[in-house]
């Protein structure tokens, strides 16, 4: 099969590596892809969506899978399908679920998906309001999409009102957080939880949970994500089906009555409030670093599901995943999230334990290559993955591999999927 990727992150290096280690002999192609892709497929620099579709219809493409959030926003999906190519993704209608917080928040109230009380507004004086009325924290979010930064989890009232104030006047996030949402804050434990869909049918996938917060014990500012793991334990059959209940099922029903039918990854995140689940937000796109370690997990084929989904057929096939457990480390640059690097050259160690090659890999992200030699360019370079019989072994054998990865500057937690471990 000849498949193009949207996307340049270590989630669509994941994707395409899964898809590369199956049996049947695919073609890949990467817009526009980073410095380690091309080892996978062919890089593209076609950047004008119509660009994209005429080539997807010359060299007869048989599923584009969309990585990031902009392009779903901007409607690529919509272009695509109206060539009748097959894409896996939501519409630029339903990708407003992620695209406005403001949207999806309202759309969560109006099909009565459990989430935190809220208030949407561009009035500061309506912000400090409702803000009076809640105890600190405080959860503040620009409306538009902010690469995974525009949470702020406000500590007091004094610092709520500055977030509000700045997100207000463009200062922040610019025109992303001319709208913001103000809301209370859950006291539980997160999760990401995220369900394939064909608009109709949905598949769930094994429970994750990401890392946020830039430095061990969950200090420092909030990132992308510095690691995760799946599954995770934290979560049994019941919540499961909680969730599916309570929140896909409204949401895919809820969807089709706004016209919108969602096709494509829907991305819950999931606070755990007395073994209850409330949404917390929807992304309409796998998580980074989430994805790298589910990819490895399944055992079935990563293509076909994505090629079900597209073609509105997912009822006729099983996604399986291994009995295995696996942990991603995130390897950043030294200023992630601050500000830009200096490029570093990343020097790997040869693999000398059959252990190690075995039961890990990295997954390549904010990579370039130049003369046959790679670069960290910045933001989250690259995520060590290890897989095992038991979370603390996935652990151990990623953590092994990270010690393996060098460049200047190089960033990393210690403590990724410390939750899972915290009796051991």
């Amino acid at each position: 099969m000849k498949i193009l990727i949207l996307g340049n992150g270590g989630r669509e290096y994941s994707i395409a590596r899964a898809i590369k280690n199956e049996k049947e002999d695919h073609t890949l192609f990467f817009q526009p892809g980073n410095g380690a892709t091309h080892t996978l497929g062919t890089n593209l620099n076609l950047k004008d969506y119509n660009d994209l579709a005429k080539f997807a219809l010359e060299n007869e493409i048989e599923l584009t899978i969309v990585g990031p959030e902009s392009p779903l926003v901007d409607g690529v999906v919509d272009v695509f399908k109206a060539k009748n190519l097959v894409i896996f993704g939501p519409s630029a209608k339903a990708a407003q679920l992620e695209g406005s917080k403001v949207y999806m928040k309202n759309f969560l109230a109006k099909y009565e998906i459990p989430t935190a009380r809220y208030i949407e507004t561009d009035s500061i004086e309506e912000a400090f309001k409702f803000t009076n009325t809640l105890t600190a924290p405080i959860v503040v979010k620009a409306d538009g999409l902010c690469g995974g930064k525009g949470v702020i989890i406000a500590q007091s009232h004094d610092e709520a009102k500055v977030a509000i104030s700045e997100m207000l006047s463009g200062k922040s996030f610019g025109d992303a957080g001319l709208k913001v949402i103000v809301e209370e804050f859950l006291d539980g434990y997160e999760l990401s939880m995220f369900a394939v869909c064909d608009g109709e049918d949905y598949i769930l996938l094994p429970a994750a949970q990401d890392h946020k917060r830039l430095l061990d014990n969950d200090q420092g500012p909030n990132t992308g994500g510095m690691g995760a793991y799946a599954p995770t334990p934290l979560v049994n059959e019941e919540l499961y089906q909680k969730v599916r209940d309570r929140v896909i099922r409204p949401t895919l029903d809820g969807m089709k009555k706004e016209g919108a039918p969602f096709e494509g990854v829907l991305f819950i995140g999931v606070m755990v409030v007395n073994g209850e689940p409330i949404t917390l937000e929807f992304n309409v796109r796998f998580g980074d670093p989430e994805c790298e370690i589910l990819m490895p997990l399944m055992t079935s084929s990563v293509s076909d599901m994505f090629y079900k989904a597209a073609t509105n057929r997912l009822g006729e096939i099983k996604v399986e995943f291994s009995s295995q457990y696996a942990v991603g480390v995130v390897m950043a640059s030294e200023n992630y999230p601050y500000s830009s690097s200096t490029p570093a050259e990343i020097i790997l160690d040869a693999v000398k334990h059959k252990e190690i090659e075995e039961n890990t890999h990295v997954s390549f992200a904010g990579v370039s290559e130049q003369d046959g030699k790679l670069y960290a360019d910045g933001g989250r370079v690259l995520v060590c993955v290890g897989l095992g019989d038991s979370i603390k072994q996935a652990r151990d054998r990623a953590y092994l591999r990270c010690g393996q990865v060098h460049f200047a500057g190089k960033k990393i937690r210690t403590d990724i999927a410390y939750q899972a471990l915290l009796d051991n």
